[in-house]
C-alpha cells in the first residue's frame, strides 16, 4: 500500500506543498516583524519619570521606555553588578530614551529595574522634537518673546502651540525661498558663468557679449538681494520666540522655536489624539527630508530617487532587451554562435552586482561620461558634469544588470507563439516586419512585462553597484526640479536600499537608527510591491487582450 502511494507521486506533492507553506510562513513572519518594529516607532510613547538609586545617590531619570533585556545572574556578577535579590536568576535592565543629548551627551541609557524606587507618568511632561540635538524631555516652564516671559503655568502650553504654529509657517516660507527661489537664481548664475566661459573658449567673448551677460547677472543679483531682505526679516521673526524648559536633572534651558519641529504632552493624550499624532508622524517620515545624519526626519528624497531610477532603468532596458530577444529568436540563424550568445546571456544573470558597478564606474562614468564632458561641456572643466557618478549612469548600470532577465523572458514569450499565426499573417500578404510588429510583439507583450517585473524587483533592491555609480548619503537637491532641463540626469541621488545600509551600519547613534532601519525596509518593500503591482496589472490587461489570438 505504501509502495503504491509513493508510486502515485502524492508524497512529492505534499512535500512541495509543505515547502511552499514554510516559505510563505517565513515571508509573512519577516514582513510582520519588520512592520511591527518599523510602524511601532511612530506611536507617541508615554514619558516615564523614575526616581532612581544611582550608586550612592538618588537621581531622576526621564524618557521613553524603549526595550527591556534579561541578563543572566552569572553574567551580571561577572560584569560587576550586584543583585539585591540573591535568588534572582536574571538582572532586568531597561533601555530608556532620555534625549537631552546637549545636556548629557547621550540619547539612551540602560538602567537596572532593581534600582528603580518610584515610577511616575506626570501629565505635564513634554517631548520636544528638535531639528538639532534630538528630542528634549522635561517640563515646560515658560514661553518667551525676545527674552521676556509672556506665559507661564497652565497658559504656557496654549500660547506655545500658537507661537509654534506661526514659527513652523515661517520656517516653511524660509525653506521655499532658499530651495526654490534662491536655488533657481544660483542655478541661473552658474549657467551664466558657464556661458561666459564657453564664449571665452570659442573666442566670442567681446564687449557686446560681456555687456549682455553683465545686464543679466545684475538682474539676478537684484532679485537675489530682494530675497535676502525677505529672509533677514523672516529670520528675525522666527528667532523672536522661545520656550524655557526644565530637564530631569533640574537644569533649565532655552529652546528657540526655529529649532523645534513639534511639542507634545503624550501622557495627557487620549487614544484618538495619539492616533492622529501617529499618522502625522508616518506622513512626516514619508514626505520630509532627513535630519541628524539620517537618524531623524523623513526619507522622501530616498523614495523619489528609488522610483525615478527604477523608471529610467525600465525605459532603457525594455527596448534593448526586446530587440535583442527578437533578433535571436526571429532573425538570427539558430547555429553555434546563437547558442553561445544565449549561454553568455544566461551567465550574465549570475554575475555579482558589484562587478556591474565596477564596469559602470569605469566605462559609463570615466570613459563615456568623460568623453561627453570633453565634447559638450568643456566650459565646466575641471569640474565634471557627466564624468562623475549620477542618476543616468546608475540607471544604465542597472539596465545592464537586468538586461539578461528581459531577454530570456521575451524569448520565452516569442517561442510560445504558434507558428501558424506567423504563417497565417504572411499568407495574408503581410511582410515579416509587419507580422512581427502587428501580431507577434503584441502577443508576446505579457512575457515582456514579466521580464520587466523581475527586472524592477531586482533593480529596486540593489545597493552595491549604486554605491559606485551615483547614490549618496544625502543629496542636496532632487534630480527633478523647476530648473531647465527639469530632469537632471547628472545629479547624484538618494536610494532606499543605500539609506538602510547607511542608517543601519554607518550611523553614530545606533539605538536611534534601529527603528528607522525597519521602517525604511518596510517602505522599500512597499515601493517594490507597488511598482510590481502596476506592471502586473498592465501584463494581465495585455494577456486578456490577446488571449483570443492565442487560442
Amino acid at each position: 500500500m505504501m509502495k503504491q502511494w509513493f508510486k502515485s507521486g502524492s508524497p512529492w506533492i505534499w512535500l512541495n506543498a509543505a515547502a511552499v507553506s514554510v516559505c510563505l510562513i517565513l515571508v509573512v513572519g519577516l514582513l510582520t516583524l519588520v512592520a511591527v518594529r518599523g510602524l511601532g516607532h511612530f506611536w507617541p510613547a508615554d514619558i516615564v519619570e523614575y526616581r532612581y538609586q544611582d550608586e550612592e545617590k538618588q537621581t531622576v531619570v526621564m524618557g521613553e521606555e524603549i526595550d527591556k533585556s534579561l541578563l543572566p545572574a552569572i553574567q551580571a556578577k561577572e560584569a560587576g553588578y550586584t543583585l539585591k535579590d540573591t535568588n534572582a536568576e536574571y538582572l532586568v535592565q531597561q533601555l530608556v530614551k532620555t534625549g537631552n543629548r546637549d545636556l548629557t551627551g547621550m540619547d539612551f541609557r540602560w538602567i537596572q529595574q532593581q534600582n528603580i524606587l518610584e515610577t511616575h507618568y506626570p501629565k505635564e511632561l513634554i517631548a520636544v522634537e528638535r531639528r538639532e540635538w534630538g528630542n528634549f524631555y522635561g517640563r515646560l516652564v515658560s514661553v518667551k518673546e525676545n527674552g521676556k516671559v509672556i506665559a507661564t503655568g497652565v497658559k504656557a502650553p496654549e500660547v506655545l502651540e500658537a507661537r509654534l504654529q506661526e514659527a513652523l509657517e515661517i520656517f516653511d516660507t524660509i525653506e521655499h525661498l532658499q530651495k526654490t527661489e534662491i536655488g533657481a537664481i544660483n542655478y541661473a548664475l552658474e549657467r551664466l558663468r558657464l556661458k561666459q566661459r564657453r564664449l571665452e573658449l570659442e573666442g566670442e567673448w567681446n564687449a557686446t557679449t560681456q555687456a549682455e551677460i553683465e545686464i543679466e547677472r545684475a538682474s539676478y543679483d537684484e532679485e537675489y538681494k530682494g530675497y535676502q531682505q525677505q529672509l533677514a526679516t523672516l529670520y528675525k521673526k522666527i528667532k523672536r520666540d522661545s520656550l524655557q524648559a526644565k530637564a530631569a536633572n533640574g537644569v533649565e534651558i532655552e529652546i528657540h522655536l526655529d529649532n523645534i519641529v513639534k511639542v507634545i504632552q503624550p501622557n495627557s493624550m487620549n487614544v484618538f489624539q495619539k492616533t492622529g499624532a501617529y499618522f502625522s508622524n508616518v506622513y512626516a517620515f514619508v514626505m520630509e527630508d532627513p535630519r541628524e545624519a539620517n537618524t531623524e526626519g523623513g526619507i522622501f528624497p530616498a523614495i523619489f530617487g528609488t522610483v525615478m531610477m527604477v523608471m529610467l532603468m525600465a525605459v532603457i532596458v525594455t527596448p534593448f532587451g526586446v530587440i535583442a530577444a527578437v533578433y535571436m529568436r526571429e532573425y538570427a540563424d539558430q547555429g553555434l554562435m546563437t547558442r553561445i550568445i544565449r549561454i553568455a546571456v544566461n551567465n550574465l544573470a549570475g554575475v555579482p552586482s558589484i562587478v556591474y558597478g565596477v564596469f559602470g564606474l569605469g566605462f559609463f562614468v570615466y570613459i563615456l561620461g568623460g568623453s561627453i564632458d570633453e565634447l559638450f561641456y568643456p566650459e565646466s572643466a575641471p569640474a565634471p558634469v557627466f564624468g562623475t557618478p549620477g542618476l543616468m549612469w546608475a540607471s544604465l548600470t542597472l539596465a545592464l544588470l537586468t538586461l539578461p532577465v528581459v531577454i530570456v523572458s521575451t524569448e520565452e514569450g516569442l517561442s510560445r507563439i504558434p507558428r501558424s499565426i506567423r504563417e497565417g499573417s504572411l499568407a495574408l500578404g503581410a511582410t515579416k516586419a509587419e507580422t512581427l510588429w502587428r501580431t507577434i510583439l503584441p502577443m508576446a507583450s505579457p512575457a515582456m512585462m514579466t521580464g520587466l517585473i523581475l527586472a524592477v524587483a531586482r533593480a529596486a533592491g540593489e545597493v552595491a553597484p549604486l554605491m559606485l555609480v551615483g547614490v549618496v548619503k544625502l543629496a542636496p537637491t532632487l534630480p527633478l526640479d523647476g530648473n531647465f532641463p527639469f530632469l537632471h540626469l547628472d545629479r547624484k541621488f538618494m536610494h532606499l536600499g543605500f539609506h538602510i545600509y547607511d542608517v543601519g551600519f554607518q550611523s553614530p547613534n545606533v539605538e536611534a537608527a534601529r527603528p528607522l532601519v525597519y521602517a525604511t525596509s518596510l517602505l522599500l518593500v512597499i515601493v517594490i510591491v507597488g511598482l510590481n503591482m502596476a506592471a502586473i496589472a498592465i501584463r494581465n490587461s495585455l494577456r486578456e487582450k490577446y488571449r483570443a489570438l492565442e487560442n
